[in-house]
């Protein structure tokens, strides 16, 4: 309890509970100390998503709010804005097309394509009328666009010019539910008489807004409680699941931000600008730029080109950056092979200056006095990188490995901050705050507008009540949702009396920050009937200097463990340089004295973090190309993807699990 004492970033609201007939016993209830005297509520007459939009038109109607960048002769040039106003109009429009076409409040309208100002617009017309807005995953495959489509019986679409191909890929079965499909572009005559076979409505976005100007339709009311999108998570197995989000969940959101940010003094105005490239189909990027709207702020959009990322970052020069881990670990690789190419001198300078400021920053330092003669003459460059006024950096999604969160908050003169939440907490359930070095690797407290409790997990040894709590994280508060779409059998099993269980373990930190530290299905028994938390293992083994990212298996008719390494490139072939192994890098990992090498690396570190015999790697399958979506390998939030990763590598956990000399019982 001593260390429970020591968590002033958190609120305790209920007391510990004992286990009772041989049930888990759950840690304290805490919510965000911001949140103590209560939880934020939205404004007065914020009570919908569209509410959200119509109050900002209200307020800021000549504000910029959509930003796309014109091509002139093929080449991207600045950014051409719409404000708010101009924004709502066509949002009218939209929403009597709609209604003309004889959709009404209550159906379901699928959004399909990269972010873009049409797909907003649509959302916030279905907001307007009440229709379930549906996105349908860029990133997944036809089938998985088929399923959603029926499962959720989707009767108009949107859907990005170039998509529309694959979108043909989902009739016949798509015809008993779509009537309607609406291009944010033009539609080819081919395109469009192959969908008038099925009955099916078809039409260029420019003809749907004139559908829209001679029909006038009134917007019927909507409740907080009214469902506002059925948003599909990908899962790593099976169908994906229809999350049915209310607007009270994204409301109560955006309230709980706000207080968070205004105790932090980093509040949003309308003077704040965004990038629009994380997908919109994901819930982080929606309630993100749902937070922006409300306060008047401007979204500029990418081109649609990972490449030309940085580019349009240039160009925009937004003030909060948001990312997955795998963008920041590109940008953290990028700047690192700069700094080593730039000269001894340079590097020296480099080194000198990030730990000077390092050390600063950990002394308790915030960040823009910690240095600001390094800043100026060493870090403007990375700052500049990301246009020069980039305030806030949050990281999401997926784990943030703390080598690149470090080297990040020390050279792009910006608070980095990693946050953690589900689908089903609607995106932002924990962050961690800025200017504290001490919630390094961690997910910070929690987003004060929920609360949030440990429950003890005995089959993996994880006890919420013992000196450092441990368990399952469970989450109770309005941003939760109503449940799965058509799955009350998935939705009885992790809602249970108003809590969530998320799945995740989680650590308490003495501050009263959480750290992620495994995941409750990802355990296997080995044949010797030990439990190995896989999760817990990858997070450690990813420290081992040379290694990018790591699978780790157990069959559990086998006693150890194997791996597959996606090996960082440039670490291993200095490597092999000073090993006189020669090849590309494609030989290297094939090279049984690379392979020796890496398993030293994972020994070592796993020796230093005190795992157990039985938890070290034994043998290891060394790729040069990361794990990725395409391959389907990972979600598209780069969780990754067990069943399909031991289906892809059979062949090589075969073979190791030969070659492998196994331990004596």
């Amino acid at each position: 309890m001593a260390q429970q004492q020591q968590m002033k970033y958190l609120a305790q609201v209920e007391n510990a509970k004992e286990a009772h007939d041989g049930k888990p016993s759950v840690g304290p209830v805490y919510r965000s100390s911001f949140a103590k005297d209560g939880f934020p509520s939205p404004p007065p007459g914020m009570d919908s998503c569209w509410d959200v939009f119509r109050l900002s038109v209200e307020k800021y109607p000549n504000n910029p709010m959509f930003g796309t960048r014109e091509i002139v002769d093929g080449k991207a040039g600045k950014y051409v804005w719409q404000t708010y106003k101009e924004v709502y109009d066509l949002v009218i429009k939209v929403g009597n097309a709609i209604r003309s076409c004889g959709v009404n409040q209550g159906e379901k309208c699928g959004i399909y394509g990269a972010n873009c100002a049409e797909w907003i617009m649509s959302m916030e017309a279905c907001n307007a009328h009440g229709l379930y807005c549906v996105p349908l995953y860029d990133t997944l495959g036809a089938n998985a666009v088929e399923y959603i489509i029926c499962h959720s019986e989707v009767s108009i679409v949107f859907v990005e010019e170039k998509k529309i191909s694959e979108l043909l890929k989902t009739f016949p079965n798509a015809a008993q539910y779509i009537k309607t499909i609406v291009s944010f572009g033009i539609i080819a005559p081919e395109q469009r008489e192959e969908l008038v076979k099925f009955g099916v409505a078809a039409y260029s976005w420019e003809e749907f807004l004139k559908l829209g100007e001679n029909n006038q339709y009134e917007l019927p009311e909507k409740k907080s409680s009214d469902i506002c999108t059925i948003m599909y998570t990908s899962g790593t197995t099976g169908d994906p699941k229809g999350v049915l989000i209310s607007n009270e969940n994204i409301v109560t959101f955006i309230a709980g931000v706000k207080r968070l940010l205004e105790s932090v003094n980093e509040q949003l105005t309308s003077k704040d600008v965004y990038l629009s490239y994380l997908p919109l189909a994901h819930i982080f990027d929606r309630v993100i730029e749902e937070l922006f709207i409300s306060h008047g702020a401007s979204i500029g959009f990418w081109r649609g080109d990972v490449k030309l990322l940085i580019e349009d970052i240039s160009e925009l020069k937004p003030t909060i950056f948001c990312a997955v881990p795998r963008v920041l670990d590109r940008i953290h690789t990028g700047l690192t092979q700069k700094i080593s190419s730039g000269g001894f001198l340079k590097n020296k300078l480099f080194n000198l200056a990030y730990a000077y400021k390092l050390k600063c920053l950990k002394k308790g330092e915030p960040h823009a006095t910690a240095s600001p003669i390094c800043d100026k003459v060493v870090f403007d460059k990375v700052k500049q990188g990301l246009g020069g006024k980039v305030r806030l950096i949050l990281s999401g999604a997926a784990p943030l490995a703390i080598h690149v969160e470090a080297f990040l908050r020390v050279v792009s003169c910006a608070h980095v901050l990693q946050g953690y939440g589900l689908t089903e907490t609607c995106a932002g359930t924990f962050v961690s705050l800025p200017n504290n070095m001490g919630m390094l690797g961690t997910v910070g407290p929690p987003v004060p507008n929920v609360d949030v409790c440990l429950k003890s997990v005995p089959d993996m040894n994880y006890d919420a009540l013992s000196s450092t709590p441990r368990g399952e994280v469970c989450v109770r508060g309005k941003p939760v949702f109503s449940g799965y779409y058509k799955r009350e059998d998935l939705t009885k099993e992790v809602l249970i009396d108003g809590w969530f269980h998320t799945g995740d373990i989680g650590e308490w930190q003495p501050d009263g920050s959480l750290k992620i530290i495994d995941r409750k299905k990802n355990i296997f028994k080995l044949s010797q009937g030990e439990y190995v938390a896989v999760e817990n293992l990858e997070n450690i083994y990813g420290l081992a200097y040379g290694v990018d990212s790591i699978w780790v298996y157990g069959n559990s008719f086998e006693s150890f463990l194997i791996a597959v390494v996606n090996p960082n490139v440039q670490a291993l072939e200095h490597w092999a340089q000073e090993n006189g192994v020669t090849g590309d890098i494609d030989s290297i990992c094939k090279n049984a004295k690379a392979k020796e090498y890496i398993i030293g690396e994972l020994t070592k570190i796993g020796k230093e973090k005190k795992l157990k015999g039985f938890e070290l790697i034994k043998a290891v399958h060394l790729d040069a190309e990361p794990f990725d979506i395409e391959r389907d390998l990972l979600t598209p939030t780069y969780k990754k993807k067990r069943p399909q990763l031991l289906k892809y590598y059979q062949t090589f956990i075969d073979d190791m699990y030969k070659k492998a000399a196994k331990p004596s019982a």
